[in-house]
């Protein structure tokens, strides 16, 4: 297992999902091509999220959005499709700390990773070595 470590926060990812730094966060891809997890992180500089900013910034009020925890997050997720290709999306909040998920791939591969998905997300820790991205076993 490789520990991908970033400044706020850190996760696990099974020896066939490789990281990089992207402009606007990292992606997280499985060897087989099947799809990709983007996480964007979002800081504040006091004060936490709550449920009901999660609800305003991902567009929604009640619907569709259940609530999630993974790892040290909570917040809200979803399943839809959009033209060919099936999406997940989180808002996960942890404290000042805002994680927007997606995890993409083609419809004909849905549902193919969710348990993969799942497992990775479930690893989510808060981050106390402010330490840059890096991946690492």
């Amino acid at each position: 297992m490789n520990i991908l470590h970033t400044d706020w926060w850190s996760l696990a990812l099974p020896p066939e999902w490789l990281a990089e730094r992207e402009e606007d966060g990292i992606v997280i891809a499985d060897q087989d091509g099947v799809g990709s997890i983007e996480i964007t992180t979002l800081r504040r500089e006091s004060g936490e999220f709550t449920v009901a900013e999660l609800r305003r910034i991902a567009g929604n009020d009640d619907c569709c959005f259940d609530p999630v925890q993974m790892g040290d997050f909570r917040g809200l997720g979803r399943t839809f499709q959009e033209a060919d290709t099936a999406l997940r999306e989180w808002y996960l909040a942890a404290g000042g700390l805002l994680l927007f998920i997606t995890y993409s791939c083609g419809l004909e591969q849905a549902r193919l990773d969710d348990a993969a998905v799942d497992a990775i997300l479930d690893t989510l820790q808060l981050s106390s070595t402010g330490a840059d991205f890096s991946s690492c076993e």
